[in-house]
């Protein structure tokens, strides 16, 4: 099979533990782009914080996407066109505050370049703001401050306690919204039907690709749909257990240029300019 897109992860599949792209990963990646690859970045980071890794890969240049907010929107990156989008409703926003409030958690969104939050000294909203280059901006009340369209909202907090709130909110939410973890201490509340997998559904039918074209690479609980869609799906060796026994391949971690080494085993070393 000759594939022709490759969708990655970012934070632990993509980036190191320092968050940036190795230079081996880096030149492996432009030069697949170059050999005919679409490469596209699939996170749960906002747009603004994927946007500098997509910049670095040259992504404009070789016509690749990004897929933002766990798959709540499509960007053709070359183009800035919004090809999909699906936002929250706003209904929900209450209860959603009241649960991060009753349990003393932040509860953060999303405005161009800022984070919005009632807590900016978090540990956890710190960690979201340096993940994704954000500035936090504090707001006095975060319901009287969200008033524009909003794709994702995040519930950080101490790893044991979140996941009795996720279960919690799960049980009430789950026909109106998606609740899940993609780090321990960060609970995505997304549009219901949003994940990665359905929204490269989304994209490949309007590219003209099929899923067998496509090679997935990730490690957390949010990759595991794609990486079950996938024609090729590829958990890296630091990826969650349950990411690792769904994939098709276990390639080498992010501290060891993973990435780099599934796209020359399977993808560089199959192309015309190899053989």
């Amino acid at each position: 099979m000759k594939y022709k897109l490759l969708v990655l992860d970012l934070d632990g599949t993509l980036t190191n533990s320092k968050k940036e792209i190795t230079r081996h990963t880096k030149e492996t990646l432009i030069k697949a782009q170059e050999a005919g690859l679409k490469v596209v970045l699939a996170s749960g980071r906002p747009t603004y914080g994927v946007a500098p890794l997509a910049n670095e890969l040259e992504l404009q240049k070789y016509e690749g996407y990004i897929l933002a907010y766990n798959g709540g929107e499509i960007i053709d990156w070359k183009t800035r066109e919004l090809m999909y989008e699906k936002q929250l409703d706003s209904d929900l926003l209450p209860y959603l505050y009241r649960c991060a409030k009753e349990n003393d958690f932040a509860i953060v969104t999303y405005e161009n370049e800022y984070v919005l939050t009632e807590k900016p000294d978090d540990e956890y909203v710190l960690k979201e703001a340096l993940l994704n280059v954000m500035k936090i901006k504090k707001v006095d009340n975060f319901l009287e401050a969200v008033k524009h369209p909003i794709t994702k909202c995040l519930i950080v907090g101490e790893p044991s306690r979140l996941a009795l709130l996720e279960k919690e909110m799960y049980e009430k939410l789950k026909d109106r919204m998606g609740v899940f973890r993609s780090e321990p201490y960060f609970l995505e509340l997304v549009p219901k039907g949003i994940d990665k997998a359905q929204s490269l559904s989304v994209l490949l039918e309007e590219i003209g690709m099929t899923k067998n074209e496509m090679i997935a690479i990730g490690d957390g609980f949010n990759d595991l749909s794609m990486i079950q869609y996938a024609g090729l799906g590829i958990a890296m060796e630091n990826a969650q257990d349950v990411v690792k026994q769904a994939a098709d391949f276990i390639t080498l971690s992010n501290e060891e240029d993973g990435v780099a080494y599934a796209v020359e085993k399977f993808y560089l070393d199959n192309s015309p300019s190899s053989l």
